[in-house]
């Protein structure tokens, strides 16, 4: 269930940072990006390349595929991930999901109810009677 999670972060990511790039067309805003064309502009009233870099390379998209990666690199090495992932990314998930209910959010709650879950199912079971040593 660990491996499914880290996947399904990775694939959550992923898809919005390409998707940013390629479908909404934030790439061809590069040119803007990379001369400095941003430094001095307004966030409170965001130019479209200034829009285009946050909806794409500076979103939650890069992190997210960072944390799934992080997700399976664990796994792979028989470590639980730790539960403030999940919660914290599960938070974040409703928040999210509050503000835009029609996005794809319900992969990434599958994704951080899987964690746990398997986090739970990888834990050894208690010994009753047994004094750790």
């Amino acid at each position: 269930m660990i491996k499914w999670a880290g996947w399904l972060i990775i694939l959550f990511g992923a898809a919005h940072t390409v998707g940013a790039l390629t479908v909404e067309k934030a790439a061809s805003h590069a040119g803007t990006w990379f001369s400095g064309g941003l430094w001095a502009d307004d966030l409170s009233a965001m130019s479209p390349a200034n829009s285009a870099h946050w909806l794409s390379v500076a979103s939650f998209g890069v992190p997210l595929v960072v944390a799934g990666l992080l997700v399976l690199w664990l796994e792979r090495r028989r470590v639980t991930p730790p539960p403030f992932i999940a919660w914290m990314l599960g938070v974040w998930t409703l928040v999210g999901a509050m503000a835009l209910l029609t996005s794809p959010w319900p992969i990434l709650l599958l994704a951080n109810v899987l964690l746990p879950l398997g986090a739970r199912r990888d834990s050894p079971a208690p010994q009753i009677g047994r004094q750790p040593s």
